[in-house]
């Protein structure tokens, strides 16, 4: 499947679009997340920050009220990652829409986010603004900013001998 055809499935599946709307669509999709001309090229063919641009285009596609964005810039060299996240932040304010980014890099925290929401554990600790967070006594939201270990986490080798039951 190249990738206009991937960035066009969602619109032939749940639309009733003419197939020369849906290219257009999908031109205009990957357009405005700089992959214009790239839709005869296959997934093989991208480099990790075309994939990534590629996902977005696709998500874009059936113009959502919300996006999540699943650590987007993940696995990238910094200078790929930030312009994944100075993307995201530019389709934000394009669009008007709500994106929810989830992510463990603090660089694309403050370059993304209008609101911060820190979870542990299964719940939110957290939830507010870049500022409030940053000023946040929260030990764990400290603990994340000053990016130190959890003290409860076993170090290295103490985990190691209780995975293979030594003591």
């Amino acid at each position: 499947m190249t990738v206009g055809e991937n960035v066009a499935l969602p619109l032939e599946e749940h639309t009733r679009l003419e197939p020369s709307t849906i290219r257009i669509m999908t031109r205009l999709k990957l357009e405005m997340v700089g992959l214009a001309g790239c839709e005869d090229l296959m997934p093989a063919q991208l480099s990790g920050g075309m994939k990534k641009r590629a996902g977005l285009a696709r998500a874009l596609a059936m113009d959502p009220d919300i996006l999540l964005c699943d650590e987007p810039s993940a696995g990238l060299d910094p200078i790929v990652a930030v312009g994944i996240d100075h993307l995201i932040r530019k389709l934000q304010q394009a669009f008007r829409m709500t994106i929810v980014v989830v992510t463990h890099e603090l660089e694309s925290v403050w370059l993304i986010a209008d609101r911060i929401a820190l979870m542990h554990a299964g719940r939110f600790l957290f939830v507010g603004s870049q500022e409030e967070f940053k000023a946040s006594p929260l030990p764990e939201v400290r603990q994340f900013l000053e990016r130190q270990p959890d003290p409860n986490q076993p170090e290295g080798e103490r985990y190691l001998a209780s995975l293979v039951g030594e003591r």
